[in-house]
C-alpha cells in the first residue's frame, strides 16, 4: 500500500505525528465520552504503535491507534470528528488498520466498545466482528461505570 491514501474529499491517510496531537485530542474531546489524554497518544507513538490520522493540510478529523504483536492486533482507539461521522471515515480508517496488522502477521483483531454505543457496535458488526466476551463497568461514566463488550474478528492472511 502507499503511504498516502486519497481519499474523495480530500483527506489523506498517514502516519500521526507528535504536531498532530493537539488536533487529535481535540478531537477525543468532542467525539469520545472517556477521550484519552495527549500523554496516551505520546506513549502509543514512542511504542511504536500504528498511529494514523485522516487529514488534509490543516484539519485532523479522525484517528486510530492499534497494536500489533504475536499474531494479534487490538484496535486501542478509533475517533472521528462529530462534524464528519456517519461519512465512512471510521470504517475507512478500521478496513486500513486491519489490512496493517495482517501485512504484519496479525490473525486477529480485538476491540472494546461500550455496551451502549450501538452506533460502532453496528458497524464493527458489518465489517465481521463478533462479540466474544464483556469487561464489566470498564469504561468511566457520568454517575457509574459501563461494560466493555470486548469483539474479534479473523483477519485474512496477507
Amino acid at each position: 500500500m502507499q503511504p498516502f491514501t486519497v481519499l474523495k474529499a480530500g483527506y489523506k491517510l498517514r502516519t500521526m505525528r507528535s504536531s498532530d496531537l493537539d488536533l487529535v485530542v481535540k478531537n477525543e474531546n468532542q467525539a469520545s465520552e472517556s477521550p484519552w489524554s495527549k500523554r496516551v497518544f505520546i506513549d502509543c507513538l514512542r511504542a511504536g504503535y500504528q498511529c494514523w490520522v485522516l487529514a488534509s493540510k490543516d484539519q485532523v478529523i479522525g484517528h486510530g491507534v492499534m497494536s500489533i504483536a504475536i499474531g494479534e492486533s487490538h484496535l486501542l482507539t478509533l475517533c472521528i470528528s462529530t462534524d464528519y461521522q456517519g461519512l465512512g471515515y471510521g470504517t475507512y480508517i478500521l478496513r486500513f488498520l486491519m489490512e496493517k496488522a495482517s501485512q504484519q502477521g496479525a490473525r486477529e483483531c480485538f476491540l472494546e466498545v461500550r455496551e451502549s454505543n450501538q452506533r460502532a457496535r453496528h458497524i464493527y458488526q458489518k465489517l465481521g466482528f463478533v462479540p466474544i466476551g464483556a469487561r464489566e463497568n470498564y469504561y468511566p461514566g457520568e454517575s457509574s461505570r459501563e461494560n466493555a463488550i470486548i469483539m474479534s474478528r479473523k483477519l485474512p492472511d496477507s
